[in-house]
């Protein structure tokens, strides 16, 4: 029945079902039963006309039609019915469909209107609300919790609005029989967790009969959601352990104990400790490793990368290190160089703007052998990059890459390389597990020693000179400042003007020879950017202007202040990202977030997070919860993230459990292969059937 297109749907019909295809992707029943209520309204609940005020959300009136009249003229028309209970009367309006509703409402007829109360000279109405005749039909209808749905103005004009698709699916629901829904959790899961059945979940999302009936529902249908994305991935991870061989680092050599013997710029922090002996431990295994570092801006990511490069080395290996940008390859390739020129490590760097000569010779040595450590951009996925052994691949940024590019480098020698992926953005737990379920996971959450805390301070337009002024004492200490401004697609032209505007305001403010500016921004060329990086890395400039282009890659330890101009566009992960662009010296470092007077609620909230903490963790949590899981880090091409029910900002607990659940089926039966199991199997292959399998790339 569940596969049944939906023009067979009584009270559909070709025309509805091709709307309905088109603006909601329902196809068949099925579809249509996994088409979920974004809220309900308590429909058990009556209100009298006496307590209604117009702050409420909505009410429930009970009562006759004691008058009802036309009245204004053209575009003031309307209907106006006064409604009556035993408390006082209450007018309701109709702006629209005047004529069809005075046509449709009888004098002395017991209502039911259900509507939003607004106020109109001092006097409280309800505009276009909901009105049945009371009986005994409808009054079981509406003495429910109601689904309310979403619906579009093409589906309203065929009457579908969320009435007439409640009223279809109600179609469905009634003609639904326990053996038309498959059951896609064993008997035994259902009992632990105490979970209805999928067919009650089906039937009770749509129409609950009370509050309790309604969060079973959910629940199941949430649960299930979730434990068949953790099995996904615990089953993908438990293959690559058994199956994925890799390489094996068995020795810690020459280069490595000379480095951290002789050559550490300062010492290592617990938290990179711990990180770099779970990375030996899986180099040793001799199955690839798939590990990820997540690491606050400023933690020491690089620094375990360029140890785990001399692991490969000291190995016979290869190693590799892919940035987003040419201005992260340069500077990770300056930090590596000037790291191991004591040890005599031969390394080279890739981009689009190596020369051709060049290009050819780092080439020529990498597939020979010769040159052992390669750092690049997208560059080092091309064909022509042949490496002689390529052992060790370090991913920085790890969200900007499409997983099909991570592939081409996993292709790079007949065993797949070892993986560490790095990345700054800091993911919630919840997220965490959904998105990297099928990586290990290791955190550095300690900052090196003597790093002091940034000072974030928010100010309004109306402080713009004290702004100036603090700008102007740091910048006579020898310090130097970021000033970013927003740069959003959609409005590029507005915010060019923005930019350019800003970066004027400032030249009149701090007027050379006194000051020197850059600026840096999308419309130059990669020449005119590198030049002006250039110069402000050297302290050429004072200030740097510049639009989010320099969320990541820059490292200039003397720039202690960053001034994020309209910071209320800007989401909490980018704000705290462009924070992290500071605080690298040993000085004090400052955030100035600089908003318009009025702000939202959540803009209000977003600048006193980053005012509060320093925590990029504590900071991506209340993100998810503003954002929710898709807009961050990237998320959305994990392919796990087409949640229809499950929130990960505010299910977490459930989340948990469903792993909990899954870890347990395969500790007993890792291949799924006893028969109560088969219910899964059969799940994943319908979940897996249409998708690639990238499960076995970071």
């Amino acid at each position: 029945m569940l596969t049944t297109p939906i023009e067979y749907v009584k009270g559909i019909g070709p025309v509805r079902a091709e709307v309905l295809k088109s603006e909601l992707n329902i196809f068949t029943c099925a579809d249509l039963l996994n088409y979920f209520p974004f809220r309900y309204v308590d429909r058990t609940k009556f209100n009298k006309i006496v307590e209604l005020e117009e702050e409420m959300p909505f009410v429930q009136l009970r009562g006759v039609v004691h008058a009802l009249e036309i009245v204004g003229v053209k575009h003031t028309k309307r209907l106006v019915v006064v409604f009556k209970d035993n408390t006082g009367f209450v007018e309701l309006v109709w702006f629209k469909g005047y004529n069809y509703m005075a046509q449709k409402l009888k004098l002395g007829i017991e209502y039911v209107v259900f509507g939003k109360p607004s106020s109109f000279k001092g006097r409280i109405n309800l505009a276009h609300p909901d009105i049945d005749v009371l009986n005994e039909e409808s009054f079981k209808f509406l003495n429910a919790f109601q689904g309310v749905y979403n619906s579009t103005e093409k589906l309203k004009v065929r009457g579908l609005n969320s009435d007439g698709i409640r009223r279809v699916i109600k179609t469905v629901i009634d003609n639904l029989k326990e053996e038309h829904v498959y059951e896609n959790l064993s008997l035994e899961l259902l009992e632990k967790h105490d979970l209805c059945s999928r067919f009650v979940a089906y039937q009770k999302i749509h129409f609950p009969a009370n509050e309790i009936e309604l969060k079973r529902a959910i629940y199941r249908i949430k649960f299930e959601e979730l434990f068949f994305i953790q099995l996904k991935l615990l089953k993908s991870n438990k293959l690559r352990n058994t199956v994925s061989k890799g390489f094996v680092f068995s020795k810690v050599g020459e280069l490595f104990n000379e480095f951290f013997a002789n050559h550490l710029p300062f010492q290592l922090t617990n938290a990179q400790k711990k990180v770099l002996k779970e990375i030996r431990i899986d180099l040793g295994k001799g199955r690839q490793m798939n590990r990820l570092i997540q690491g606050d801006v400023g933690s020491g990511k690089t620094m375990v990368a360029l140890m785990s490069t001399l692991l490969a080395l000291d190995n016979g290996f290869q190693a590799c290190l892919m940035a987003p940008t040419e201005i992260l390859a340069q500077q990770h390739f300056q930090t590596f160089s000037e790291l191991l020129k004591p040890l005599g490590v031969a390394l080279e760097i890739l981009t689009g703007s190596t020369k051709t000569k060049n290009r050819k010779i780092i080439l020529q040595n990498l597939k020979s052998g010769e040159l052992k450590l390669l750092i690049g951009t997208h560059a080092l996925i091309e064909d022509p990059v042949v490496f002689n052994n390529l052992g060790l691949v370090v991913i920085d940024e790890q969200h900007r890459f499409g997983v099909a590019q991570r592939a081409k480098l996993h292709a790079k020698n007949t065993t797949p390389p070892h993986m560490l992926i790095m990345t700054a953005t800091p993911i919630p737990r919840t997220l965490a597990m959904t998105l990297y379920g099928d990586l290990d996971v290791s955190v550095i959450d300690e900052l090196p020693p003597g790093r002091k805390p940034i000072k974030t301070l928010h100010f309004t337009e109306s402080h713009r000179l004290r702004v100036f002024g603090f700008m102007k004492d740091e910048i006579a200490k020898g310090r130097q400042i970021y000033v970013v401004f927003p740069l959003i697609e959609e409005s590029e032209k507005l915010d060019y003007q923005n930019l350019q505007q800003g970066y004027d305001n400032l030249l009149n403010e701090f007027p050379p020879p006194n000051y020197q500016i850059s600026i840096v921004h999308g419309k130059l060329s990669n020449e005119q950017k590198e030049m002006e990086m250039k110069r402000f890395i050297e302290n050429q400039t004072q200030i740097m202007v510049a639009t989010t282009v320099i969320e990541v890659g820059v490292n200039v330890p003397n720039a202690s202040v960053m001034v994020i101009e309209s910071a209320e566009r800007f989401g909490l992960s980018q704000l705290h990202q462009l924070r992290g662009r500071v605080g690298r010296g040993a000085e004090q470092s400052y955030c100035i977030l600089s908003t318009g007077v009025k702000l939202s609620n959540d803009s209000k909230l977003r600048m006193k997070t980053m005012v509060d903490s320093n925590d990029g963790f504590y900071i991506s949590e209340v993100d998810l919860k503003l954002r929710g899981p898709g807009d961050i880090g990237g998320t959305q091409q994990s392919g796990v993230m087409d949640l229809k029910l499950a929130n990960l900002a505010q299910d977490g607990e459930i989340l948990q459990m469903a792993r909990l659940a899954a870890e347990n089926i395969l500790s007993l039966d890792e291949n799924l292969s006893r028969p109560e199991h088969l219910v899964y199997v059969n799940e994943l292959n319908k979940v897996e059937a249409n998708k690639p399998n990238w499960s076995k790339i970071g």
